[in-house]
């Protein structure tokens, strides 16, 4: 198990140079389209053996939580937020909203969203969180009628990630046409 994704505190300058420059490269790699990632292609864009890669990344699922480490807390936050708010309807479809936008802004964020597993701590505990959020925005959307009984987190996590691969590639209107689609869809 990784404990954290954060640079390792005694990382030379020149390792953390490495570690970016893959992180870069795999970033690069994701927003041309590729629909997963390759340690020796990696390696070889980025210049360095796959050993390397391997040392700062031991999986692929490694190297996409740390991709997508960021863009996990902001959704997290994002449903916490959405959780609170007054108007649950406009809530919840504005936090499903915002959720497609990161995915479609960060392709290792719905990699990782649509894993069955998650290998590193701190993703572990952000997915917690996650769900804890997603429990109680559940549960005001679910009151205020915006979404239907026997709907729950775990459902809209898999449905965001389906969303995100019909959306992935399309024009911003197609992108709404079909979050539209999939909100008409839980409505009670």
């Amino acid at each position: 198990m990784i404990r954290s994704l954060a640079d390792p505190p005694n990382l030379r300058a020149d390792s953390a140079r490495i570690r970016e420059r893959v992180i870069a490269v795999a970033r690069q790699e994701l927003a041309e389209g590729a629909a997963t990632l390759s340690m020796n292609a990696l390696a070889a864009r980025a210049g360095v053996g796959v050993g390397t890669v391997y040392r700062h990344f031991p999986t692929v699922q490694v190297l996409l939580e740390a991709l997508a480490i960021d863009s996990f807390r902001v959704l997290v936050e994002e449903v916490r937020v959405a959780a609170e708010r007054t108007d649950v309807t406009v809530a919840f479809e504005d936090l499903m909203r915002r959720a497609q936008q990161l995915q479609l802004g960060d392709p290792a964020l719905a990699l990782v969203l649509a894993s069955p597993e998650f290998t590193c701590d701190d993703v572990l505990r952000l997915s917690a969180d996650l769900i804890e959020s997603m429990v109680l925005m559940v549960r005001a959307a679910r009151r205020a009628g915006a979404i239907r009984d026997g709907v729950d987190g775990h459902d809209l996590r898999r449905l965001l990630t389906g969303l995100h691969q019909a959306s992935r590639g399309t024009p911003p209107d197609t992108a709404e046409r079909y979050l539209q689609i999939l909100l008409q869809g839980l409505r009670p």
